[in-house]
């Protein structure tokens, strides 16, 4: 990944769940809802306040961690769909 994500911006990868099939039917890809879970694979530097000084950020890579379902935005490399958001967006980190 050749992503460096700026600031208070977080690079994470959704994390697919199992199908989940109930009375055989199967659901297409485009009905399906997002996952609201992902892991974060690269962190910003922080958030600057208007004082100059830099707040680093709370989320470490690596982590777990639960989204809204339309935060950020989706950027597809090599093949891979990687969101991009910011540390607001993230509702909470799975322990």
């Amino acid at each position: 990944m050749n992503i460096r994500p700026l600031n208070d911006h977080i690079v994470a990868l959704r994390i697919e769940e199992a199908d989940k099939k109930i009375g055989g039917l199967h659901v297409p890809d485009t009905a399906k809802e997002k996952p609201l879970t992902a892991k974060v694979l690269a962190v910003g530097a922080g958030r600057v306040l208007e004082d100059g000084l830099r707040v680093p950020l709370e989320v470490k890579k690596g982590a777990k961690v639960v989204i809204g379902r339309y935060a950020g935005s989706e950027v597809r490399l090599d093949g891979v769909e990687y969101l991009i958001l910011r540390e607001d967006d993230v509702l909470g980190i799975l322990e």
